[in-house]
């Protein structure tokens, strides 16, 4: 009888091979589902990342059921392609799909997720390409493919539908529009089967945590990686760098990372990743002089291998078919490859102590990297290669940093789902700050840290309006590779730049207690206002009214929706509305609750959109009610293993409130082995109304680097 049964369901699929496939649902983790359609590629996003999920933190979100939408998703294999379908209700609204740079709400829009430099157009094509997205209505959809992908996010209409649009007339009907409701994702997976991943909620946030934390966690950075970095000139040599650093101690600002650019190897483009030298001759003594300053070395590089190097000729096997920029391209999924790779920055590298890196140009143009064309020897297609090479490196380097019991904090730029856990900041040639704020957003909802780092400025209003923004972000940056630009470049706001530098070492144990939210509980550190519970749908988005001035420009009468892509919330208490050159004001949406000025503690609204007039000498910041920042001394290098710090606890507001401050010893993995803790800070009001301020002790034999602590109450 079974038989019989296996050979109709044979007959079947050979006769209608474009059936849907029902998909069956396993648990895999508290709150997240795996379906299978077809037989996926055993070669894949997480297959490459290689990290374990983070379970225990896992456990600690609300407990969650199989959404409801599970059995209505629908995959169908033609031509040896899949193609799945995930229901959308009406008013849903999609985030995520990887880094975007303009837009955050992504409902309505066609992607092409591929890994590449981004060109100025939210097209998929971008740095972190994730296929991950997330519902306003508290669900999120993991595709687990190493392919290029094609979205549709609710755009392409069936005429079976049951809720398909119906047919208006142009002429005369003002709700008239060119793109159609459509009750469906629709992604176009060019393989034979696939995995997707299902996230429960209940809350967007909820969602969001439940996918960093399967993927490993966030990274929880040394706490010199959250300091201060300057990227010196690309020809620099020893001594250059000395009279810089020096620059920095006389001028008063904070210095924790200087990254030499590509004059450090005796050739780049492709590279030799060995000292040049005639600019670096003793480059163990070099970064001993430096680390005895307190300043870590971040090496530039890119991982293709110049005939000059003596790693050449070992890797030549073992490397693709093409070359970029003449310079083989090890095929890092083969084993023996990441270990001659390995070695070889062991040697020149990270055993002589150098900190970190940043690896360059692994991200596109088409025009320079492998084609789709090329083969390597594992038989993995060029096309995986280029969406996973960014994983690939960021893995090699971290699994060589954790050998040394050492945290790493380095550049990235291309990344891809899987690669929450790894110590790496995005950045890219681009250079608009609008835009790199918006995508600073955006890194928010697919598990990646974006920096909006600054370079050259036309103005010193530019300047100071760029640095601001750095220092509240994931990190604090001057890329001068190729201008030479200094913090001091621009006299006339060298003392408000002084101010907010210093103001970034203040906050430190902020930022770091942010990072092991990250870590252990999975909460970006840098989001979107729409992760907020106290942000309403009604905030987020407000439609434009139809325009029909100008057919030429906008043919189809399109009404425009008006996102909130220029303010963000930096950790748990804090909202961010950048200035760009050339505003005086700006308005900011504040979310339900009370809020207050994050200088003076004033109060200024609650949930309202205000409009603010700080002058040049400030970025608008405000506080939660009840919030807590806790604060450090201004110092110029990040505190060392063991160096206890004054702490100062701020509180905003009426409202008591509660913190829990993290500390370890900033610098090695003993906290997964147990060396951390947790100090809550806790403030509450006396019989007589009065606020105070409590801390607990720390845990006997685990770190405690506070001396002493003070209390700023800065609205009572």
């Amino acid at each position: 009888m079974m038989r019989k049964i296996l050979m109709v369901v044979i007959w079947a699929l050979c006769l209608f091979p474009n059936m849907n496939a029902q998909i069956v649902w396993k648990q895999v983790a508290s709150g997240v589902w795996k379906g299978v359609i077809g037989t996926p590629e055993t070669y894949s996003l997480l297959n490459v990342a290689g990290v374990s999920p983070n379970r225990e933190g896992l456990t600690r979100l609300p407990e969650a059921t199989l959404p409801t939408l599970a059995d209505e998703i629908v995959g169908e294999i033609q031509d040896g392609k899949v193609s799945l379908r995930i229901p959308l209700q009406r008013e849903e609204q999609l985030y995520g799909f990887g880094l975007n740079f303009q837009t955050v709400h992504q409902r309505g829009r066609i992607l092409n997720l591929h890994v590449d430099h981004y060109g100025g157009k939210d097209n998929g094509r971008t740095h972190a390409p994730v296929p991950f997205y997330i519902s306003n209505l508290g669900y999120g959809i993991f595709i687990n493919s190493s392919r290029y992908l094609t979205v549709y996010a609710g755009s392409g209409a069936r005429k079976d539908s049951p809720n398909a649009p119906v047919a208006k007339d142009r002429n005369t009907d003002k709700t008239w529009t060119s793109a159609p409701y459509s009750d469906a994702v629709s992604v176009l997976v060019p393989a034979q089967g696939v995995e997707l991943y299902l996230f429960a909620g209940p809350t967007p946030m909820d969602v969001v945590r439940r996918y960093n934390l399967f993927c490993g966690g966030g990274p929880l950075p040394p706490r010199w990686g959250l300091g201060f970095v300057q990227r010196t000139k690309k020809l620099y040599t020893d001594k250059d760098v000395e009279r810089e650093v020096a620059e920095f101690e006389a001028h008063g600002f904070p210095l924790d990372v200087i990254g030499l650019e590509p004059g450090w190897q005796s050739r780049a483009y492709p590279c030799t990743f060995e000292w040049d030298k005639s600019r670096f001759p003793s480059p163990a003594d070099f970064v001993q002089k430096m680390a005895e300053r307190k300043v870590h070395i971040n090496l530039w590089t890119n991982p293709y291998i110049s005939p000059e190097s003596s790693l050449y000729k070992d890797m030549y096997p073992l490397s693709g078919s093409h070359t970029v920029w003449c310079g083989i391209v090890p095929d890092l999924a083969d084993v023996r490859a990441r270990q001659l790779f390995n070695e070889k920055l062991e040697k020149e590298h990270v055993g002589i102590g150098v900190s970190g890196y940043k690896i360059d140009e692994i991200d596109g143009y088409d025009r320079y990297l492998w084609p789709d064309v090329a083969t390597f020897p594992s038989g993995v297609s060029a096309e995986q290669m280029r969406q996973t090479y960014g994983l690939w490196v960021q893995r090699v380097t971290t699994e060589l940093y954790r050998r040394h019991n050492q945290r790493t904090y380095g550049l990235v730029r291309g990344s891809n789902g899987g690669g929450t856990s790894f110590p790496y900041v995005i950045y890219n040639d681009y250079y608009s700050h609008q835009d790199f704020i918006t995508a600073l957003i955006n890194s928010g909802f697919c598990g990646v840290l974006w920096t909006p780092e600054v370079r050259g400025s036309k103005t010193s209003e530019e300047w100071l309006r760029r640095f601001q923004s750095v220092v509240f972000s994931p990190m604090a940056m001057i890329n001068a590779w190729s201008s030479g630009t200094k913090p001091w470049s621009f006299p006339d706001v060298t003392e408000t730049v002084r101010e907010y530098a210093l103001l970034r070492m203040r906050m430190m144990p902020y930022w770091y207690t942010e990072f092991a939210r990250y870590h252990f509980d999975g909460i970006p550190p840098f989001r979107a206002l729409n992760l907020e519970k106290e942000f309403s749908m009604e905030q987020a988005a407000v439609k434009g009214e139809l325009r029909d001035e100008d057919l030429e420009t906008n043919p189809y009468m399109e009404s425009v929706t008006k996102e909130i892509k220029d303010q963000y919330m930096a950790g748990e208490y804090l909202l961010v509305a950048p200035m760009f050159a050339g505003q005086t004001e700006r308005s900011v949406v504040l979310p339900r609750g009370n809020w207050y000025d994050f200088y003076t503690g004033e109060y200024v609204g609650n949930g309202e959109t205000i409009v603010v007039s700080p002058g040049i000498e400030r970025i608008p910041v405000f506080v939660k009610d009840g919030g807590i920042i806790p604060l450090m001394d201004p110092v110029l290098h990040t505190p060392t293993i063991g160096e206890k710090i004054h702490l100062e606890v701020r509180h905003y507001g009426k409202a008591e409130g509660c913190y829990r401050l993290y500390d370890d010893d900033g610098e090695t993995f003993d906290y997964e082995k147990g060396m951390y803790s947790w100090r809550e800070i806790r403030v509450s009001r006396d019989k007589k109304g009065r606020l105070k301020g409590s801390i607990s002790k720390a845990e006997r034999g685990k770190p405690d680097n506070i001396a002493d602590v003070t209390w700023t109450f800065m609205t009572d």
